[in-house]
């Protein structure tokens, strides 16, 4: 276990290194730079802002000064929020993401376990049949068009929900049924065709042949095993929820990191582009391999290599 960790470890400060690389010289050959405006300020200013930021240097120069503050855990000053350091920045913003995430999680899981198992035990009936086409749309729409009909039909329409911040319980209805509705139809696929899979097992039949109740069968047998592509999923599907808020944060004016990197990116805000490639890179390899640990605790017949 102490090896597979260390291995882990020297493979997630590999892959940050390499994302943190690439997005760096992307992001520098985009045209545009983050001191040009609507109204443009003067060449003048334009030059001794570069300058103050470091930006007049060569690029593979800007690239070693970078990683060298990234090593001391200095993601630098905000170009355009004057007087912000990035960090200060994904501390405000992160937790707003992590919770909506944390929930959409939460619901996915919640509601895509039982549907799986419910579709599986009434196999070719018309409750799975139900089941079936609502995975299948939740895997064709995508969170943009669940967005904008949630909002035009619950919003703008009926006038049941609020479509525009998080200042309320209500106000995260639509933004969590956007991002748990894909999470949602794949865990109930999953759970689905898991749970034929374990419920034809020899270890079932030997179960039921012995009397065991049906609830027993499937709560102590069938769903503990069934479960084990669930958990392995969790970790992605996490890190998807954290990372991957961008458009429903933005079509929703929520004050998360995900709009806060789609504003960057617009504004041409390099060191806020960096840093938060960063941080989702490495929130993404760690939940990846705290799952992978979890798992092994889970299934012990799992080997870490």
């Amino acid at each position: 276990m102490a090896k597979y960790i260390i291995k882990r470890v020297i493979l997630a400060v590999v892959t940050v290194f390499v994302v943190a690389t690439i997005t760096f010289f992307l992001m520098n050959l985009v045209p545009g730079g983050p001191f040009i405006t609507e109204k443009s300020i003067s060449v003048q200013a334009q030059e001794a802002l570069k300058e103050k930021f470091g930006l007049d240097k060569p690029l593979i120069v800007q690239y070693k000064n970078y990683m060298l503050s990234i090593l001391q855990g200095d993601f630098g000053l905000s170009l355009r929020q004057r007087g912000r350091t990035v960090s200060d920045i994904i501390g405000s913003r992160f937790p707003i993401s992590a919770r909506l995430g944390g929930i959409s999680m939460v619901v996915a899981v919640v509601i895509g376990v039982p549907l799986g198992s419910v579709a599986a035990l009434n196999r070719g009936k018309w409750g799975d049949k139900v089941i079936t086409v609502i995975a299948t749309c939740g895997a064709a729409f995508p969170s943009f068009v669940i967005c904008t009909v949630g909002m035009y039909i619950f919003g703008v329409h009926l006038g049941w929900l609020p479509t525009m911040g998080l200042t309320a319980p209500a106000n995260y209805i639509l933004p969590v049924f956007a991002l748990s509705f894909y999470p949602m139809a794949y865990i109930t696929r999953l759970m689905r065709s898991s749970m034929l899979d374990v419920i034809g097992q020899d270890y079932m039949r030997t179960a039921r042949a012995k009397g065991l109740s049906q609830a027993n069968r499937l709560f102590r047998q069938a769903l503990r095993n069934a479960i084990l592509p669930v958990i392995t999923y969790v970790g992605p599907m996490l890190a998807y929820l954290l990372a991957g808020t961008f458009v429903v944060e933005k079509i929703f004016v929520i004050p998360g990191l995900g709009g806060q990197f789609v504003s960057s990116i617009l504004n041409r805000d390099y060191t806020v582009i960096m840093g938060t490639t960063i941080f989702l890179a490495t929130l993404v390899i760690v939940i990846n391999a705290l799952v992978d640990i979890a798992y092994k605790f889970i299934d012990p017949r799992v080997q870490l290599k």
